[in-house]
């Protein structure tokens, strides 16, 4: 439906992990990673990994290699295509990065499906590593944010996203998420809108606790069986709300439009001539 957007999370809520312990880990650079981790930010972790990587000998296509074997339930992609082949516009918001999500998608054959990425930078430089930066520069300025990561405020995206909606016209948002980073983008969303938190992780629990400060319905899922179930059925009660508005409008004209008909007007009794006789009188009488 033209009239709805789907936002995914990408990391435990696509892929069925971290993309970025998958790598470091399967890449035998797990110690390394957690000694830098108290000393830096996430991404800037991430950066320095994939250079030692580099200095290592590993290249661009063993990266991939390890992505391509990420784990995913294996009715996520049926998901996401149905969702597209209904007309729902699909996008991500996610803290992984570019290159390992489009590495993933493409895989998957699904990358056509998503309008929009919005993620952390990661792209090959002309040394051929890895580079990863993040999406909001945090050491010129804060986004400003204290429930999100300083490298990604979701919620500011979201509302980037609804704002958009003003020249596109009425859109419906469902947001699918795990994290606790998905809990400021949840908390954007309107009435009217929809959230589907996984059950049992971050967001979920967040949103347990804050259940007044959401507006949007919410519709959790466990796993990608579910997952599927709950996005294609929300399409559809959005789809059948719009159809149902688009048949009141469509009967509001009707009766706007409606006229007296003509056999009306013809049963209308003729009018009868008035004449004046001025021989006998001064008074008219009727012919």
């Amino acid at each position: 439906m033209a009239g709805i957007v789907v936002v995914f999370d990408f990391d435990k809520t696509i892929i069925d992990l971290d993309s970025d312990n998958w790598v470091v880990d399967e890449l035998g650079a797990t110690d390394l990673f957690n000694k830098l981790l108290p000393t830096m930010p996430w991404n800037s972790v991430m950066d320095r990994i994939m250079k030692e990587l580099y200095t290592q000998g590993k290249t661009i296509d063993n990266i991939k290699e390890v992505l391509k074997r990420a784990l995913i339930h294996p009715r996520v992609v049926p998901a996401i295509k149905t969702a597209h082949s209904l007309g729902c516009d699909i996008r991500i918001v996610s803290d992984a990065n570019l290159f390992f999500i489009e590495t993933i998608l493409v895989h998957l054959g699904i990358r056509d499906c998503f309008s929009e990425i919005n993620t952390n930078p990661g792209y090959v430089n002309e040394e051929g590593r890895l580079r990863i930066l993040p999406y909001h520069d945090f050491h010129s300025s804060s986004h400003g944010c204290n429930l999100c990561p300083p490298t990604m405020c979701k919620g500011m995206i979201i509302e980037r996203i609804q704002a958009s909606f003003t020249k596109e016209g009425k859109k419906t948002l469902i947001y699918l998420g795990d994290g606790s980073g998905d809990f400021c983008p949840s908390l954007k969303l309107k009435g009217g809108d929809y959230v589907m938190p996984r059950k049992n992780f971050p967001v979920w629990d967040l949103i347990c606790q804050n259940r007044e400060l959401v507006r949007a319905e919410i519709h959790e899922w466990s796993d990608g069986e579910e997952l599927e179930h709950v996005l294609i059925k929300n399409i559809e009660s959005i789809s059948l709300q719009e159809s149902h508005s688009n048949s009141t409008r469509l009967l509001l004209v009707d009766c706007k439009m409606e006229t007296i008909p003509m056999a009306a007007h013809e049963a209308l009794p003729p009018a009868l001539p008035v004449v004046y006789c001025p021989l006998y009188c001064n008074d008219p009488i009727e012919k």
